[in-house]
């Protein structure tokens, strides 16, 4: 039997033959956060296979592997410290990561004048709230689960039926887009002028028959299936048990300030965001995880983006503004 020392001697020795045999090897080189060897390059070469994202000259390739590299940085330093800072969220390198804060809000938010909180509090609503006596508002909603919610989609550069008919049907933001001239196409716009003109017009398209195209177009003269409203109903602003009142009864349009949303992965975003109310989403669901009570959110930047393209952001504190001007359909 060999003896401890000879038994270290060998130990010895085969630790020096992996290490002389390793070299550069990437497997013998340390894994960083994300449990991989890649060099920072070859994970801008990576994330730009996965999303198809080309450059027009070398020049701006290395000016975008810059910006890369600078999130990337940002994001690991910020996911290292969210439990001490008490965040409940992540970043990661999503879609967007090759672009700065300000060309993302360029591209990503509404060219709708930017309302302040205090102005949209400031006006008073003649429209009713029809769900102000409701008091059976279960602990959690997730209208997904109910098949009242189409799947997510990708608005490129540009910015219920189901509930009263058992009929998901996916309808034509392209037609938004081409023919509501009150409305300013894929550099924004507004909610209740979106409503307004589908209550004019007799109703929307489906995007079947008039799809998504990511630019505004010329109006196309279009026959097919159309859904129709009533009209619409604001809840009340700044009232957080209001919009629990309507999102326990359907899915609800709300404003938000998107300012903190760009590199979000996942969690109950607690983060930093203001109250210029750049953005807009569809609040589809609530719940509470590990005491944190939350909305759920449907946006508009594709699955990739966040949880399969949805958010949780926390209740309780008007985060990013997002009681400022709420309302749906009727």
């Amino acid at each position: 039997m060999a003896s401890i020392n000879q038994y270290f001697l060998l130990m010895s020795y085969a630790i020096a033959l992996v290490l002389v045999h390793c070299g550069s090897h990437a497997l013998c080189r340390p894994l960083d956060s994300n449990n991989t060897a890649l060099s920072m390059r070859d994970r801008h070469e990576q994330w730009m296979a996965k999303y198809g994202r080309t450059y027009k000259d070398l020049s701006e390739k290395e000016k975008r592997f810059n910006i890369f590299k600078e999130n990337v940085e940002r994001i690991e330093s910020f996911n290292r410290a969210s439990s001490l800072n008490h965040k409940l969220y992540k970043l990661g390198v999503n879609v967007f990561a090759d672009l700065t804060t300000e060309e993302f809000r360029a591209t990503h938010t509404s060219f709708e004048p930017c309302f302040s909180l205090q102005s949209m509090f400031g006006g008073s609503t003649t429209n009713n709230f029809k769900y102000e006596n409701v008091t059976n508002v279960p602990p959690s909603m997730d209208w997904r689960e109910k098949g009242a919610v189409t799947h997510v989609k990708e608005q490129g550069d540009c910015g219920l039926n189901q509930i009263n008919t058992g009929n998901l049907i996916s309808l034509s933001e392209q037609q938004l887009n081409d023919c509501d001239k009150t409305n300013h196409g894929c550099t924004g716009g507004s909610i209740k002028k979106a409503f307004k003109f589908i209550q004019q017009n007799q109703g929307i398209l489906t995007e079947q028959v008039y799809p998504y195209k990511a630019i505004q177009g010329q109006c196309q003269t279009l026959q097919g299936h159309k859904v129709t409203i009533n009209g619409f109903e604001k809840v009340p602003a700044g009232n957080e048990h209001a919009l629990l009142q309507a999102v326990s009864k359907q899915p609800v349009a709300v404003r938000v300030d998107n300012s903190g949303f760009q590199l979000y992965q996942g969690g109950i975003f607690n983060g930093e965001c203001g109250t210029k109310l750049n953005h807009d989403v569809t609040i589809v669901g609530y719940g509470t995880e590990n005491g944190n009570d939350y909305w759920l959110v449907k946006n508009s930047w594709g699955a990739n983006w966040g949880e399969s393209g949805f958010m949780r952001i926390i209740r309780g504190l008007n985060m990013c503004g997002l009681t400022a001007a709420p309302s749906y359909p009727i």
